[in-house]
């Protein structure tokens, strides 16, 4: 390991290299957190996709991830300073500091010094990786990977000073669960502020161009006020000076020795506070009374915050001199907050819509499964939760290029994903249960309902067919924790002697388990040859799901059956009841169910 300098650090600018062909976009590719606040020493590691989503119990550190990365780009500020609330067990810990490390994908108009750049080999693209650490209350240590020293180096960093360094990350919105309203609305302002300034700057330097002028308006009346500013300011001094004597002799005669001084100098930075409108902000219906957005409902307040920065990603991404414009990170604290049903799907659409743009990524918490959209393929899944002994783990259980879900897969999980918005329950934690009907789904609901002590936490998911079963199977796999599966069997061929599809299905959910099956993680089972025959002695043609209601509600033998099959689904150990099996080889699931048949033959008099 290098030998660490002294905390008193000199930012060093370093020149990136004049032309280098970087990834065309830069954004953020990961982050890590570690001793921050709930989070202890096992680093959360987070990959960042254009849409990431975390989920997890309440108070397991989904909001402390997002204003970690907050944290890091307000360096220089005070309000990114900690203090001991900020450390894990409000202690300072100067062996376990907080730490928060980002990797930022650059391109050739932000990328820094090369020792700073990695290449992704997979990806091609270009790397920067940074640490923040504190040791004590306030600010932080700021160190960047040196690429050829293969360690962290705190003698410079990547872009120098962290006000420079902080223009070339994605800019943070951070949009907190339960937000003023009056600060909602400064903050909706001063977006469409920058919308309008925008477009100004826009149709100002079109109109120069058609004239065949080479300053626009803007850029002349910029100029006018900095000479405006500077005149004034040197003109001022003496009624400056006159105005500070007489502070300073009132300060004094209560503050000995203490002197007051107004320093009146041209204002940095002239473009970003230069106003052109008084802008205020109303909203209602159109034809109706429109009031301030302070006596808003706090859903309409909070979805006009974010519909504010879809604006903001409207503008153009390239500015006058071919480099790309700064891009953007949405962080936000449960969107489905104050929300109606309806709302809550239309804005799920609109988040996941916005890093099309190509300027945007967007991360957020909810409790909602409406917000998980397997049909994406810009979209992480993040479960963030508590071990046994409390630690906050995170892990990226969703990738869609991971799960290699193919086009068909695509095609079921969009469908399911209407027809069942709350299918995805099974990302927030628990015991996961895939079931293939709403027979199944209503029958276990009942048992679980009926012994809610001892089936806690238990996710039953329908599938609501049997090829989405295996599609859900791919999923489930990335998270490297037990489920169980139940579908029927069905027959190789149907009542009139053809190939039956159902049986071909089969094969399908074979496949999708085989590993978590090898690994010991997933427990396949069939009903022989369905649910209703297997467990009920008859197939139900009608109201499938009530007939079970009915039939669990007045038999006692029946639920008891029902939950014995429940047991062995959550408990790999436990033996599966008659009429289930637990199924590896298609050839032997084929010999059950002729047996099966016979069994219901020999009750019924036929084979069903």
């Amino acid at each position: 390991m290098a030998k660490k300098a002294s905390t008193n650090k000199v930012a060093v600018a370093e020149p990136g290299p004049a032309v280098d062909p970087y990834a065309p976009r830069p954004r953020l590719h990961k982050l890590r957190v570690s001793n921050f606040r709930c989070i202890g020493p096992t680093p959360v590691e987070i990959e960042l996709d254009d849409i990431v989503v975390l989920v997890g119990p309440n108070n397991a550190g989904k909001s402390s991830i997002l204003r970690a990365y907050q944290v890091v780009m307000l360096e220089g500020d005070k309000q990114g300073h900690l203090t001991t609330d900020d450390f894990p067990g409000g202690e300072v810990n100067t062996e376990r500091p907080p730490t928060i490390e980002l990797e930022t994908v650059v391109h050739e108009g932000n990328s820094p010094a090369t020792k700073w750049v990695s290449t992704n080999p997979d990806t091609g693209e270009r790397v920067v990786k940074e640490r923040w650490q504190w040791k004590r209350e306030g600010a932080p240590d700021r160190d960047g990977w040196n690429v050829e020293t293969g360690d962290w180096d705190s003698t410079s960093f990547p872009w120098g000073p962290g006000n420079i360094a902080q223009a070339n990350r994605p800019r943070p919105h951070r949009v907190g669960a339960f937000e003023d309203p009056i600060k909602q609305a400064e903050q909706v302002l001063d977006l469409l502020k920058e919308a309008i300034k925008s477009r100004v700057k826009e149709v100002s330097r079109r109109r120069a161009e058609a004239q065949g002028e080479e300053e626009s308006e803007y850029d002349r009346l910029l100029k006018a006020a900095r000479n405006l500013q500077s005149s004034i300011a040197s003109d001022a001094t003496a009624a400056v000076e006159s105005v500070c004597k007489d502070l300073g002799e009132t300060i004094a005669e209560v503050f000995t020795g203490y002197a007051v001084m107004v320093e009146a100098t041209p204002e940095d930075g002239l473009d970003k506070t230069l106003s052109l409108f008084k802008a205020e902000l109303r909203m209602g219906p159109k034809e109706g009374h429109q009031s301030a957005i302070d006596r808003q409902g706090s859903g309409a307040c909070r979805t006009l915050l974010w519909a504010a920065l879809r604006i903001l990603a409207e503008r153009k991404h390239a500015k006058n001199d071919g480099s790309v414009e700064r891009p953007h990170v949405l962080l936000m604290d449960e969107p489905e907050l104050c929300l109606h049903p309806d709302a809550i799907r239309k804005a799920c659409r609109v988040l996941y819509d916005l890093p099309k743009r190509g300027n945007w990524q967007v991360m957020i918490t909810t409790h909602s499964p409406v917000f998980i959209d397997f049909s994406r393929d810009n979209t992480s899944v993040v479960r963030v939760e508590r071990d046994e002994e409390g630690n906050v783990e995170g892990t990226t259980i969703f990738r869609p290029q991971r799960a290699k879900l193919d086009e068909d897969d695509k095609v079921e999980l969009k469908l399911l994903n209407l027809c069942d918005p709350y299918v995805a329950e099974f990302f927030f934690g628990g015991r996961t249960i895939v079931v293939e009907g709403d027979t199944e789904y209503t029958a276990f609901r009942f048992a679980i309902a009926k012994r809610p002590a001892e089936f806690s936490n238990v996710h039953v998911v329908r599938a609501r067919g049997k090829y989405p079963v295996a599609s859900l199977c791919k999923i489930l796999n990335q998270f490297g924790k037990r489920y169980a599966v139940l579908h029927d069997a069905d027959t190789p061929k149907t009542p009139k002697g053809k190939s039956n599809p159902a049986w071909t299905a089969n094969a399908r959910i074979l496949d999708a388990t085989a590993d978590g099956r090898k690994a010991g993680n997933v427990r396949l089972v069939a009903s022989l040859p369905d649910f209703e025959r297997a467990f009920f002695g008859e197939e139900a043609d009608e109201e499938k799901p009530y007939e079970a209601l009915r039939r669990l509600r007045e038999d006692d033998a029946s639920l008891g059956v029902v939950s014995s099959l429940l047991e062995a689904l959550i408990d790999f150990e436990k033996p599966m009841p008659k009429g289930a099996l637990n199924w590896s080889d298609l050839e032997a699931l084929g010999a059950a169910v002729d047996g099966a048949a016979v069994g219901i033959r020999d009750r019924h008099g036929e084979v069903q």
